[in-house]
């Protein structure tokens, strides 16, 4: 007798399978008792939600109610994974394929509260002085304590000209109210600036359009100043990232061909390897990665690429350590929403995961003078629930070691000291002597 049981069967079902007289092997034997104890499970909570909707003092909605469950499995994983109802996926698909309404931030949850991973330039939170690490509490005076964080960031954004005051919560500083107007956030291209005769192109995030606007960038600096390039500084600082292809042809820019980077999920076959496309754009020019604390995924696969394959120095603080991969599974068509799920890890060329631990500079540079606080940075493995690195014990050893050049103490606070310091090394001639040590 066949018993086909649905991977989302009813219990009966299950049961039906597990009571009969069927002789199943071991295995088989196993994998029935781990469905039963799933729909034991099942039926629990289906209990508690029955008993919510008859004897909570209040009345609830359903649908809400299972999209929070939902959302507790899934931020129980890791801080990237969530779910997203339809309306949420609609607007999700807006913010990567064209312009919304909204502060300009990437945002995570951290232990119930909104923690701000890195502005967006030129957006009303960078415009206000949100800094990485920041909490956000409230919004318009609601408390967003244990608030969802798709909840969270849908009433952070809504049409431009509006104004929102949020309350913000800074290390060793008092709350304090900060009012915004809500503005269109582009997808912001790619820029440059020729600084002591050195071209400064900064990425200040990755979308649909940051490899082409860079490119163009590059054109432009090398006309500006005469068709050569005595070198070049890629400003990755405060990137929350983005899209992976992007990181890979960014990186193609510097690369003639070769990995940039691999993924791996939980399974060994689960693997794939991207390359870069033969044709380095700036053979032979010096190249300089800035980067810092809030430089994240796509800017860590950039950035690890090119430290890796020995390619350019790269100048700052450790990153933020963001070495998964999310991938977005649309439920039913999009019709239910969709899911946001970390499927994979990804590697730079030379094998290291980065999860955790971040991509470490060639050469330490501060951008403010040292005070007991100046390690103390807001980082991936300091968010709840974060994937660990099975290199961060070692990696943690190793920071003891770090050497780090602070900014001296009357430096002028317009300053750029990270900046100065990468084109230093480019105008001076010690790049070579600096690779030739790193590498």
């Amino acid at each position: 007798m066949k018993y086909i049981v649905p991977a989302l069967g009813t219990i009966a079902a299950v049961a039906l399978f597990a009571t009969s007289n069927f002789k199943a092997s071991p295995a088989i034997a196993a994998e029935s008792s781990k469905k039963v104890d799933t729909f034991k499970q099942l039926e629990l909570f289906a209990d508690v939600m029955a008993r919510v909707r008859s004897d909570y003092v209040v009345d609830v909605e359903d649908d809400l109610l299972i999209e929070d469950a939902i959302n507790g499995m899934l931020q129980s994983l890791d801080p990237h994974s969530s779910y997203m109802n339809a309306d949420t996926f609609r607007d999700m698909q807006d913010v990567t394929d064209g312009e919304y309404g909204g502060l300009g931030m990437e945002v995570t949850s951290d232990s119930g509260f909104v923690k701000v991973v890195a502005p967006i330039d030129n957006t009303p939170a960078a415009k206000a002085g949100i800094e990485a690490g920041d909490y956000i509490t409230e919004i318009d005076g609601e408390s967003l304590i244990g608030m969802g964080l798709t909840e969270a960031v849908d009433q952070m954004r809504g049409k431009p000209g509006e104004p929102i005051t949020v309350t913000i919560v800074r290390k060793d500083e008092d709350p304090k109210e900060i009012t915004m107007v809500r503005a269109i956030i582009p997808q912001n291209r790619a820029t440059y600036q020729i600084k002591d005769g050195i071209p400064v192109v900064r990425i200040s995030q990755f979308n649909a359009k940051t490899d082409s606007s860079m490119r163009t960038a590059i054109t432009a600096a090398r006309n500006e100043l005469g068709g050569k390039l005595p070198g070049l500084v890629l400003d990755l600082r405060r990137n929350p990232g983005g899209l992976l292809d992007q990181s890979i042809k960014v990186s193609s820019a510097f690369l003639d061909g070769g990995d940039v980077v691999s993924t791996r999920g939980r399974r060994s076959n689960d693997v794939q390897e991207y390359s870069a496309e033969k044709g380095d754009m700036l053979k032979n020019v010096p190249i300089v990665v800035l980067i810092d604390n809030a430089s994240a995924s796509a800017s860590e696969i950039v950035a690890g690429a090119i430290q890796d394959r020995e390619r350019g120095l790269v100048v700052g603080m450790t990153s933020f350590g963001k070495g998964s991969v999310q991938s977005i599974i649309p439920l039913r068509g999009g019709r239910d929403g969709a899911i946001r799920l970390t499927t994979q890890r990804y590697y730079t060329p030379s094998g290291r995961s980065i999860q955790g631990t971040g991509i470490e500079p060639d050469i330490f540079v501060a951008a403010e003078p040292e005070d007991e606080n100046a390690r103390k940075t807001f980082r991936e493995s300091d968010l709840p629930n974060a994937i660990k690195n099975e290199l961060e014990a070692a990696e943690a050893e190793k920071e003891a070691e770090i050497k780090i050049e602070y900014p001296p103490a009357d430096f002028s606070e317009d300053g750029d000291f990270q900046l100065d310091k990468a084109i230093e090394i480019l105008k001076t001639g010690t790049y070579k002597t600096l690779m030739a040590a790193a590498g």
